[in-house]
């Protein structure tokens, strides 16, 4: 479970959070939207112990994270926005370091690691260095470092970043069915149309406040709008389509 209660960050004068509200139930994927510098991803690092909160509280996995953020992390796996791995490292190595970190028996995390490489395509890879990686490669070893301890909770921004086609339809699937097997998932995503297939809830967050909390038909239904993309459009004050695109066209064209 996630719980955010009055969840509040500040950046100096800047409320980047702001008394946000919501929970997230085992079984759900819950997809967290919003626009650029909406509070999505400062909001994702609250959850995980990066950022510590103004005020408010979040809850995960029934532990408070700002005092017990130890006992939240083992809980938790988490693919960031931009991740940074240990460039120096092969494949192997940082996964067996991540696994060593959760303390996970070594024959059984060794399994898991080949089992991964594999499934993802890089066992002939696996000890080469992560900084010979492409973009793609590199979300797979993300991917698979959130997995491998098999947490209660996933907070993932933008997990299908630069992934092929297979491996992107294989993860979608595996999201559906850990949230089967009772995981609380947390989806960041801009990609609106994998966010109505495979989300049960959808939150939209703009200027650090939740606008919107219900399934996509809900949202839909509420908005008066066919597609979540003009729903989204409309809760989050975009720009008139249209218009914003003939605009561009005609600054193209200026001489």
């Amino acid at each position: 479970m996630i719980k955010f209660e009055n969840l509040s960050k500040k950046f100096g004068d800047k409320l980047a959070v702001d008394n946000i509200n919501l929970e997230v139930r085992p079984g759900e994927i819950l997809g967290f939207l919003g626009p650029n510098g909406a509070g999505k991803t400062t909001t994702v690092k609250l959850s995980t112990g990066m950022l510590i909160p103004t005020s408010g509280k979040a809850m995960v996995a029934g532990f408070d994270i700002s005092k017990e953020p130890i006992e939240v992390k083992k809980r938790i796996g988490y693919v960031p926005e931009t991740g940074a791995l240990f460039e120096s490292l092969s494949a192997w190595e940082y996964l067996e370091l991540m696994t060593e970190l959760h303390h996970m028996d070594r024959s059984l995390a060794q399994r898991k690691i080949d089992e991964f490489l594999t499934i993802f395509g890089l066992a002939n890879e696996k000890d080469h260095h992560l900084s010979s990686f492409s973009k793609g490669m590199k979300q797979k070893v993300l991917l698979a470092a959130a997995f491998l301890h098999n947490p209660e909770v996933l907070f993932l921004d933008e997990p299908l970043n630069g992934l092929d086609a297979n491996t992107a339809l294989i993860i979608k699937e595996l999201l559906k069915k850990m949230a089967a097997q009772g995981k609380t998932i947390m989806f960041c995503s801009h990609i609106l149309e994998v966010v109505e297939r495979i989300c049960t809830r959808i939150a939209i967050i703009d200027s650090g406040r939740i606008v919107a909390d219900g399934s996509p038909a809900e949202i839909l239904r509420e908005t008066s709008k066919p597609t979540l993309e003009e729903a989204f459009t409309k809760l989050t004050g975009g720009h008139d389509i249209a218009a914003s695109t003939d605009e561009i066209l005609q600054a193209l064209e200026r001489v």
